[in-house]
């Protein structure tokens, strides 16, 4: 049996028998979260409490000040204003996107790059998607940006699982089929696990299906998947032979399939904008 089945086996079996290990949520996120759930809770308060994170507090704003900014509003500077400019439920929900980059790490070396790697990768869709959203449809930008920072969120469990097996160091390649083959599936129970809202929950099990087809308005996974495939040059190469007049998320984003909006200095500036926001 090759290395790319007995690991492949080894995940489902852990899937099967509810065995596999999802990521906990840093320690910052989990009290924020359970914080602006309460009834009593101020926006001072949870602005407080972010500060004792002073990396979180930082990017927080940054964030805040990205989105601001692009609309021509006045700079925020300090956490109350961002907190009361974002919403309870919006801050809860970037500062659990953005403490979990602290979760793509690892003492392995070949394994560090490979999360590092796909970190990247999510903070270049979401920002772009945020200025997708912002720019050619009705959602909520900030949203579409978690939306874009979740999206490859199955792949931690299943590369955490890889660390024990060191043979999988030797075999990039069967690595990558197992989390072609499983992590949409995987990122679906983790986002479950941490009570993300229906609108973003499916993003990681679908963000595959580039020819997704659905009736009504864009959602937060069309501008995913069009996000995705603008960056394609940065990404899976074989994102370039997709037919993009048959993707039907770019008539719901409102966007012609020939158009690289990198190539727009207003929506370029915002994408760099967004991913300076989102920089450790």
């Amino acid at each position: 049996m090759s290395a790319e089945d007995r690991f492949y086996r080894s995940v489902v079996d852990a899937l099967t028998h509810d065995r596999l290990t999802l990521p906990t949520l840093p320690e910052v996120a989990l009290r924020i979260s359970d914080m602006s759930r309460r009834e009593d809770v101020s926006v001072n308060l949870l602005a407080a409490e972010i500060a004792k994170d002073p990396a979180m507090a930082v990017r927080l704003l940054r964030v805040a000040n990205s989105a601001i900014a692009q609309a021509g509003g006045r700079r925020i500077d300090n956490l109350a204003q961002a907190v009361t400019r974002l919403g309870l439920q919006m801050t809860r929900l970037l500062v659990t996107g953005l403490a979990v980059e602290h979760l793509f790490v690892s003492k392995s070396p070949w394994l560090q790059q490979r999360l590092r790697r796909s970190w990247t990768r999510s903070t270049e869709v979401a920002a772009l998607a945020q200025v997708l959203a912002k720019n050619c449809t009705v959602l909520k930008p900030e949203i579409a940006m978690l939306a874009g920072l979740v999206h490859e969120i199955g792949v931690l469990p299943i590369l955490r699982l890889a660390e024990s097996q060191a043979e999988l160091s030797e075999s990039p390649a069967a690595l990558d089929s197992v989390l072609r083959r499983l992590s949409a599936r995987v990122g679906r129970l983790v986002l479950q696990a941490w009570n993300f809202p229906e609108a973003l929950i499916d993003v990681p099990y679908y963000q595959e299906d580039i020819y997704r087809t659905h009736t009504g308005p864009a959602d937060y996974l069309d501008v995913v998947i069009v996000a995705v495939l603008q960056l394609q040059g940065a990404h899976d190469p074989s994102l370039a032979r997709i037919d993009r007049h048959a993707v039907s998320a770019f008539t719901r984003v409102d966007l012609s399939p020939d158009l690289s909006v990198l190539e727009l200095a207003d929506y370029l500036a915002e994408y760099d904008a967004n991913r300076s926001g989102l920089a450790a």
